[in-house]
Formats: structure tokens, C-alpha cells, sequence
């Protein structure tokens, strides 16, 4: 029940602050082509001052590997019922993935950024690889990551 009320709450809390409408956001994210097992990647959100917000998606399967998402994990302590969605597969090597969400319009344009991190077993973490302010002019720009990310956008 417990687990059900916090989802509860962090879907609201990303969805509807403030009683505030949704738009519906689809993220693009292309990884490089980099040789290795496939990426583990977690979406996550700060307010204007850093703090953690809420976390919206994860990509891979084995919880013993989250750790590796190194700022999320310490943003989150690992509870992996921070997270909207969890995938069954991480995200191979020159792979897209596409995912979408309601986010809440009080997210944009006031000072919240997305964050992903990035892991790949055998190589190194890549914490923060993208980090891009939440703003409607930002919507359709490409953002380049810093090790295993090849671009990101965000579409609304």
C-alpha cells in the first residue's frame, strides 16, 4: 500500500502541481555506438536549486546495477518507487529509445531540469550525461551527452 501511495503521489506531484494542466512530452534519446552491453539510463527531475523532484524512467532490468546511475541514486537512495516507469531492457549500443509522459506546464519555463544518467556494465558511469533546463523553446533541440548519450530531445 505504501509503495502505491508514494507512486500515487510522485505521478501527482509531477503531473499536476499546483492544480496545474498536463502536456504530453516525448523524450528522444540516441545512444553513440560505444561496444558495450547496453546502457542503463534513468530520467530524473531537479527544481531551480538542484534538489531532487522526482524521477520519471528507467531503463534496464537488474536492480543491482542501479547504483551505477550514481546521482540518481543518491538523489533517490536507490527506491526504485521513485520511479514512474521501469523498462525490462536497457538500451543498446547505438540504439533510440522514445518514451512519453503527461508532465505538468508548471514544470516548464521555471527553472526544472531533466536529468539522465547513464551506466553500461564493464565501463564507466556517466552521472548527469544530460542535463537540460525544462522551457518550451527548448522542446525540439538536440542536446549532446557526454559519453554514451549521442543526442536527446525533448518533444511536446
Amino acid at each position: 500500500m505504501k509503495t502505491l501511495l508514494a507512486a500515487l503521489a510522485l505521478t501527482t506531484a509531477l503531473t499536476a502541481p499546483g492544480i496545474a494542466l498536463a502536456r504530453d512530452v516525448a523524450f528522444t534519446t540516441t545512444l553513440n555506438e560505444y561496444g558495450g552491453n547496453g546502457a542503463y539510463l534513468a530520467y530524473y527531475v531537479t527544481d531551480a536549486g538542484g534538489a531532487y523532484v522526482g524521477s520519471l524512467w528507467m531503463a534496464g532490468p537488474k536492480a543491482k546495477y542501479y547504483e551505477s546511475l550514481t546521482d540518481w541514486y543518491r538523489a533517490t537512495g536507490g527506491n526504485t518507487a521513485e520511479v514512474n516507469g521501469i523498462t525490462g531492457a536497457s538500451v543498446g549500443s547505438g540504439k533510440t529509445l522514445t518514451v512519453s509522459f503527461d508532465l505538468a506546464d508548471a514544470l516548464f519555463d521555471a527553472g526544472y531540469e531533466l536529468h539522465i544518467d547513464a551506466s553500461v556494465e564493464d565501463m564507466r558511469n556517466s552521472p548527469s550525461e544530460i542535463v537540460v533546463p525544462l522551457t518550451t523553446d527548448g522542446a525540439g533541440q538536440l542536446v549532446t551527452g557526454r559519453t554514451y548519450i549521442s543526442q536527446f530531445s525533448y518533444d511536446m
